[in-house]
């Protein structure tokens, strides 16, 4: 790693200012606080729709939707894959009837709702799109951001379908349509979430995110998109772990590397595509089961350096989770931390409060310098897909989680509750049951839309469908018509899988 210099970090930089090291905007939370996003999703579409309006109720100012396993994967609920796995971690959406039920009596044009979805995010956009149609909203003025990222599951996560280079079609034909129907929706969320979950460090994590934002980027240029008409709508979206100084130096970090990463290899030249914005998640990793209780006081660290870092939106995580999925009263614990963080600590009143810091500019050097380092070597080897091929990135991660590991289990590094500090048997927290009924709720009105809607429109979208994924016209217009004909997700994962067929890692 380079050397430091003598005086880290640049006096006369401001916030606002190219490379933005020290934030996006001059006045940042002064002005305007973070959006705080609670990830919530779970069973049916009506059961997710009650948690949203008691967020909103609780001051949640932005949505965040969790779908289950079979829809990440491109299965509907009747699936015999999906069986036991129907809205267990996420909300189950199959149809334009789900979508419908999910954000029912929620204007889409009065929030920003943020997907969590990859594999099969065009299928789940495009059903977004065709609720606030029928909504009456201007689609675009329609604000929000599909995660879209599909790199990072080869890498970090498994929740893909298709092989990499026909998945990353489908994500710049998204890129592509969306820039031009729905202009004000961010077309990627590059998670560096899921990397670091796996068990990366704080440099990896920024160093594999933006080598994946730089294979994203390369492929729209390729594609035939100007760099300027598409990276201002490009997210991140980054975890926040548990060493507080190292988290906000990262941020800081990957903003400025970013910065130039878009001006200088990409020739940007709009102010607003060297501006890495980016959501932020407490880590789910870091949640103990034992002494479940004290993971408020973790989420509240963690939180706090997402802020001093200078995030766009956040969520907390619900002190339960490594028990269950959250139940009301974590979830609302958790807003309530973000909210007084907000209006009662007093750390909005300055846009960068550690700007300057001999310790915060020094882990920010230190820390682009590692990324920039790790960039390189993924270059040389001719890029993310490439590096992904060979084993390169995973095998990295995988080191790191193991030399973690190693050191909880010798002790060297402390987990309050799990190998220091520990007690005996202790009452375990009430836990979120989901009702298994709903899932043979969900299969059977799954089963009376297929009864009851037109065989013959479905059957012509779906080969029209294959024909352009056979061609090169962008996909996203017949996704869209096979969506409002009401096929279902799984039918049209179904119909790519035809052509571009599933990915088995070797």
């Amino acid at each position: 790693m380079s050397e430091s210099p003598e005086r880290p970090g640049d006096p006369d930089e401001r916030p606002g200012e190219f490379p933005f090291t020290r934030g996006i905007h001059p006045e940042m939370y002064r002005t305007r606080i973070w959006t705080m996003r609670q990830y919530a999703g779970f069973g049916t579409a009506e059961e997710s729709n009650r948690r949203y309006r008691y967020l909103l109720s609780q001051g949640v100012t932005g949505l965040s939707v969790a779908f289950d396993l079979p829809t990440q994967m491109g299965m509907d609920s009747d699936h015999p894959l999906a069986a036991g796995e129907v809205g267990r971690v996420g909300v189950a959406i199959c149809s334009l009837a789900d979508m419908e039920r999910l954000f029912d009596g929620i204007r889409l044009d009065q929030v920003t709702t943020s997907m969590t979805i990859n594999s099969t995010a065009a299928i789940l956009l495009s059903l977004y799109v065709l609720v606030a149609k029928r909504q009456g909203a201007d689609l675009r003025k329609l604000s929000g951001t599909v995660q879209n990222d599909i790199l990072k599951e080869y890498i970090a996560r498994g929740t893909y379908i298709y092989p990499p280079r026909q998945a990353m079609r489908i994500v710049t034909d998204l890129f592509a349509w969306a820039s031009a129907e729905i202009p004000e929706w961010n077309i990627i969320s590059i998670s560096g979430y899921h990397i670091r979950e796996a068990g990366s460090t704080a440099i990896q994590e920024v160093a594999f995110t933006l080598a994946n934002a730089i294979a994203y980027i390369e492929a729209a240029l390729r594609a035939g998109l100007d760099i300027d008409s598409f990276a201002p709508r490009l997210s991140f979206f980054f975890n926040a772990h548990s060493d507080f100084f190292e988290e906000i130096a990262k941020f800081r970090a990957a903003r400025r590397l970013y910065a130039h990463l878009m001006k200088e290899r990409f020739g940007a030249r709009d102010r607003r595509s060297m501006m890495l914005r980016f959501h932020t998640q407490t880590a789910g990793s870091s949640l103990t089961a034992q002494q479940s209780e004290v993971n408020a006081v973790r989420v509240t660290i963690e939180a706090l350096a997402a802020v001093l870092g200078g995030t766009q939106s956040l969520h907390t995580n619900g002190a339960d989770e490594a028990l269950g999925l959250p139940t009301e009263e974590s979830a609302r614990l958790a807003l309530r931390t973000q909210q007084v963080i907000a209006y009662e600590s007093g750390v909005t009143k300055e846009p960068d409060p550690l700007g300057g810091s001999y310790y915060i500019e020094k882990l920010t050097d230190e820390i682009e310098s590692g990324a920039r380092e790790y960039i390189d070597r993924i270059d040389a080897m001719g890029g993310t897909l490439a590096a992904i091929e060979k084993g390169f990135i995973q095998g990295e991660i995988q080191n790191s989680a193991y030399a973690y590991q190693q050191s909880v289990e010798r002790g060297t590094t402390v987990v309050v509750g799990v190998n220091r500090f520990q007690e005996g048997e202790r009452h375990t927290p009430p836990v979120f049951r989901l009702d298994p009924a709903l899932e043979r709720q969900q299969v059977e009105r799954l089963r009376e839309l297929k009864a009851s809607r037109s065989a013959k429109a479905v059957g012509d979208c779906l080969c029209e469908l294959e024909r352009a994924a056979r061609g090169s016209e962008n996909l996203m217009p017949r996704i869209l018509a096979a969506c409002e004909a009401l096929a279902t997700l799984g039918e049209i994962s179904d119909t790519l899988r035809k052509v571009f067929g599933e990915y088995r890692e070797t």
